[in-house]
C-alpha cells in the first residue's frame, strides 16, 4: 500500500513521506498525517525475536512507502549503532510492578535521540530522492532535549544547517552545557528571551513567512523542522512501543494479544501520539495514560474537552514538559473531528486568536482510549526519593512525573494490566533535582560532584554525554530577545 501524507488543515495536494519529511511543516501551517494508518504485517511471534534495527524496517517501511528496501535499511543501520550504549537500544527494566521502557540510551541521554539519531539521514535520502539543490536548514524550537539531540544528529551532515532555539532560563545547566559545547561548522544555538512556547511560535512564523521563504530561495536555502511537528520524527517513535511490546512477549510478561497499558510524560504530544499510532497499527495497547507536571494544561483538557493555554506558565523540574502548546494533538483532534480538515483548522486558528478551543461531545467521546492525570513538583520529588529508597532505581524528573500518575491511577482504577512507563531521559541530565529529591544534603555540591555521586549511588556509569561535556569550551553564547528570532536567523544565513 501507497501511504500519501496530507495537511490536517486541508490545504495543498497530497505528498509522499520523503516530500512531508523535507517540508517539515504543511504550506497552510498544518501538520502531515498520513492518509491512512498502516496495519502490522509481521506476525508477533516474529516480532518477539527480532533486533531493533530489524524492528524499525518492519514498521517504518509501512509509513515510508516511497524508501526503497536499501535506503530504509541503510538509514536505519547509520541511526542504530554504537551511538547508543546498549544493543538492546530500548531495554525495558522491571522496577516496582512496572517496565520503564528506557529511551535514554543514545548520544544525548534522552528519548529525542531515538528519532534523531535517524532524522537527518531520512531527510538527506529525502532530498536527494526529490533532487533539492537548496541548503536545508534545520530550524528547531526545544524545551531542553530536541536541541541537544537534533544538534547532535545533523551536526557536520552534508547539504545541512541547524539554528536551535532555547528558552535561556528554562532548561537544565547540564542540557544547556550539551547544547552551547556542540561542535559542528554547521551547527547555531541561540538562547531567547523568553520560554519553550515562545521560541516554538517564533520557529512557526518563520516556517510560515512566504518573503522570508523567498528570500532563502533566492540564496540557495530551504527550510525543514526537527521538531517532532516532522513526520519523520513521529514514525521512528512508533517503533519503540512495538518493539518494548514484542520484548515483554519474549520474557513471558504478555500473552499474544494480550493489552499493555502506557504511560507517556508528556509535554508537546509527540510521544504518546506515536504510541496512539502502534495501537492504530493494532498494537494490543489498553490505555494510553498522559501524565503532566504543574503545566497540566493536557490533563485539563482531557478532564474537560476544553483546551485552554491562557494560563500561568510554570517553571519546573522536568523542563521538557513545560510547554502550554502542545504541537502534535492537532494530529489527535484532525483524527477525531472525523478527518475534517475545516473543523481541524477552525479548532486551531481559535487556539492561536483566543488561546482556547472546545471540542464537541462527540470528538470526546472518542478519547476513550485515554486518560490524563498530573503530578505537582512535590509529588515528583517524593517518587524519585521513593522509588530509589525502594528498589535503588534513580528515575529522572519526567519519568517520575509519569511514575507518579501511573501509581494514582493504579490506585483510583484497581487497572492491573501490565504497563510500560515511557522513560524519557537520564537521571543524569537533571542531576540537581534528582539528588536533591532523594535528599536535600545534596545541594551544596556543584553539578559535576553530583554527577559523580548519583553514579556512586546508583551504581551506575556516568554517561559518555556527560563526560564530554565537562571540560568542553561553550562555542555558542548567542542570547536575542524572542521578537528578534527571524534577525538573528537572517544574520546566521548572511540573507
Amino acid at each position: 500500500m501507497n501511504i500519501m501524507y496530507k495537511s490536517t488543515r486541508g490545504g495543498g495536494a497530497a505528498v509522499t513521506a520523503s516530500q512531508a519529511i523535507l517540508k517539515g511543516l504543511a504550506d497552510d501551517g498544518g501538520l502531515f498525517v498520513p492518509q491512512q494508518i498502516p496495519q502490522l504485517t509481521v506476525e508477533m511471534e516474529k516480532l518477539r525475536d527480532m533486533s531493533y534495527p530489524e524492528t524499525a524496517y518492519e514498521v517504518m517501511r509501512l509509513f515510508l512507502t516511497d524508501f526503497t528496501e536499501e535506503e530504509l535499511k541503510s538509514c536505519i543501520a547509520k541511526a542504530y549503532d554504537e551511538k547508543f550504549d546498549t544493543s538492546e537500544i530500548a531495554p525495558c527494566r522491571e522496577v516496582d510492578g512496572a517496565s520503564y521502557l528506557e529511551l535514554f540510551h543514545g548520544a544525548t541521554i534522552a528519548f529525542k535521540d531515538m528519532a534523531l539519531s535517524i532524522l537527518p539521514h531520512l531527510l538527506t535520502v529525502s532530498a536527494k530522492k526529490n533532487h533539492v539543490e537548496h541548503e536545508i536548514v534545520i530550524l528547531t524550537a526545544t524545551s531542553g532535549d530536541t536541541g541537544k539531540a537534533a544538534l547532535a544528529g545533523f551536526a557536520d551532515v552534508p547539504g545541512t544547517r541547524i539554528i536551535v532555539f532555547y528558552p535561556k532560563d528554562g532548561v537544565s545547566p547540564i542540557q544547556e552545557r550539551q547544547m552551547v559545547t556542540q561542535k559542528g561548522a554547521n551547527t547555531f544555538v541561540v538562547g531567547i528571551r523568553g520560554n519553550f512556547d515562545d521560541a516554538q511560535n517564533g520557529v512557526k512564523k518563520m516556517f510560515g513567512d512566504k518573503e522570508l521563504a523567498a528570500q532563502m530561495d533566492a540564496a540557495g536555502y530551504q527550510f525543514s523542522s526537527a521538531n517532532s511537528i516532522n513526520i519523520g520524527r513521529l514514525v521512528p517513535q512508533v517503533v519503540y512501543y512495538v518493539y518494548a511490546y514484542a520484548k515483554l512477549l519474549q520474557k513471558g510478561e504478555l500473552k499474544a494479544g494480550q493489552e499493555m497499558n502506557v504511560v507517556v510524560p508528556t509535554g508537546n504530544f509527540g510521544n504518546i501520539l506515536a504510541a496512539y499510532y502502534a495501537k492504530n497499527m493494532g498494537l494490543p495497547i489498553g490505555k494510553l495514560i498522559c501524565a503532566s507536571n504543574d503545566n497540566k494544561v493536557l490533563y485539563d483538557f482531557f478532564a474537560t474537552g476544553t483546551y485552554d493555554r491562557n494560563r500561568p506558565f510554570i517553571l519546573t523540574s522536568s523542563p521538557s514538559m513545560d510547554i502550554l502548546i502542545s504541537s502534535n494533538l492537532e494530529r489527535l483532534i484532525y483524527r477525531i473531528a472525523g478527518e475534517d480538515a475545516e473543523k481541524c483548522r477552525a479548532l486551531m486558528e481559535a487556539l492561536t486568536g483566543t488561546g482556547k478551543y472546545e471540542i464537541t461531545q462527540e470528538m470526546r467521546a472518542q478519547l476513550a482510549d485515554f486518560a490524563g492525570g498530573f503530578a505537582t513538583e512535590k509529588e515528583v520529588a517524593d517518587e524519585i526519593r521513593r522509588v530509589y529508597e525502594k528498589a535503588g532505581y534513580v528515575l529522572d524528573t519526567h519519568t517520575a512525573v509519569a511514575s507518579c500518575v501511573y501509581r494514582k491511577y493504579r490506585e483510583d482504577t484497581k487497572d492491573e494490566r501490565k504497563t510500560i512507563i515511557a522513560s524519557t531521559a537520564s537521571p543524569f541530565k537533571f542531576t540537581r533535582s534528582v539528588m536533591n529529591a532523594i535528599d536535600p544534603k545534596y545541594d551544596a555540591m556543584t553539578d559535576f560532584a553530583l554527577v559523580d555521586e548519583l553514579s556512586r549511588i546508583a551504581g551506575v556509569k556516568v554517561p559518555r554525554a556527560i563526560e564530554e561535556i565537562r571540560t568542553a569550551p561553550v562555542l555558542h553564547d548567542t542570547v536575542v530577545e524572542k521578537e528578534n528570532m527571524q534577525d538573528i536567523v537572517k544574520k546566521i544565513l548572511g540573507l
